[in-house]
């Protein structure tokens, strides 16, 4: 195994993001109609005329995230690229992962991404939770800080992104504590991010009850690829399992540093971002400096990095 797709989550998605793809890939149109039948409203309209304000909305951008990641593997094995050995995605991106994987269902995963973002947005009312992103800090100094400006309410370390790169989540006001502090506890630079859900923090427990119950409901199957999940950095073909893995990601870290480097060790050289932005490929680059990291979200993106990856 030496080629890996990873998929990006919520943070990655801009108004035009997949215009020049769809150009010249009938295959994005196709599963954005599919995509907006499942949810019962037009998705592409809002990926290509916005406004941001609305594709930015929770609820609005875990299932067009998806779609994004979807329509771009399909247009992956539609230009004939080779499939990977393995997948990952980043929190929301599992969802992507899972599909392109075969493990759900398309319109099914649609559905389960709505309800997913709905539980997330409701378990805390808008301006009562916050998110920033920490540099320059070990993981352990990190935790120390969360630990110093909670003060009682709720603050973790919930993304752990790169080396010196960590996210934390909790109550609007231990979050801005710690905002305060970080300088003095070393911090490089410390910055709010623009989300309302304090994901994968221990606010994330009446999300993670509603979602345990969604999906009994769903129909899982063992995936085609194996796919590297967030809360416990390994792969999963039972299908409780993967409902567990999906249950407790919710109020769970995102272990990304160990999941990029659980990669190499089994022999991956080469991964690729599949979806829009470039986000996970800096990461990547940053967590394994070995590794050969592509972006694809265009037709030339597309093409040049077919050319360039070996086969699986």
């Amino acid at each position: 195994m030496t080629v890996a797709f990873v998929f990006p989550g919520q943070g990655s998605q801009s108004v035009g993001m997949m215009n020049a793809l769809a150009e010249e890939f009938p295959i994005v149109r196709e599963t954005f109609a599919e995509a907006s039948l499942a949810m019962g409203k037009d998705l592409w309209q809002l990926v290509v005329q916005g406004p941001d304000e609305i594709l930015n909305q929770t609820e609005i951008t875990q299932p067009i995230m998806l779609a994004a990641g979807v329509a771009t593997w399909r247009t992956w094995l539609a230009a004939k690229g080779p499939r990977p050995g393995c997948m990952a995605g980043h929190s929301l991106g599992e969802y992507s992962a899972l599909v392109c994987a075969g493990s759900i269902e398309f319109p099914e995963a649609m559905k389960l991404v709505s309800d997913r973002a709905r539980f997330m947005q409701q378990a805390v009312p808008a301006g009562q939770g916050g998110i920033a992103a920490i540099l320059g800090l070990e993981d352990d100094a990190v935790r120390q800080l969360c630990e110093q400006a909670s003060q009682g309410e709720v603050l973790d370390a919930v993304n752990f992104n790169t080396p010196g790169q960590v996210v934390i989540a909790g109550t609007a006001t231990a979050v801005a504590r710690a905002l305060e502090q970080s300088k003095a506890a070393g911090a490089k630079r410390a910055v709010r991010l623009p989300m309302s859900v304090p994901a994968h923090s221990r606010l994330m427990h009446p999300a993670a009850q509603q979602m345990a119950e969604r999906l009994k409901q769903a129909d899982i199957r063992p995936p085609q690829i194996p796919v590297i999940h967030n809360m416990h950095v390994q792969t999963e073909s039972n299908p409780d399992a993967i409902r567990n893995a999906l249950v407790r990601q919710i109020e769970s870290p995102v272990r990304w540093v160990e999941t990029i480097q659980k990669m190499t060790v089994e022999g991956v050289t080469q991964i690729v971002e599949c979806g829009p932005g470039k986000v996970l490929t800096g990461l990547n680059k940053r967590i394994v400096k070995s590794l050969e990291t592509y972006s694809v979200y265009d037709p030339s993106t597309i093409r040049e990095t077919i050319s360039k990856i070996s086969p699986a």
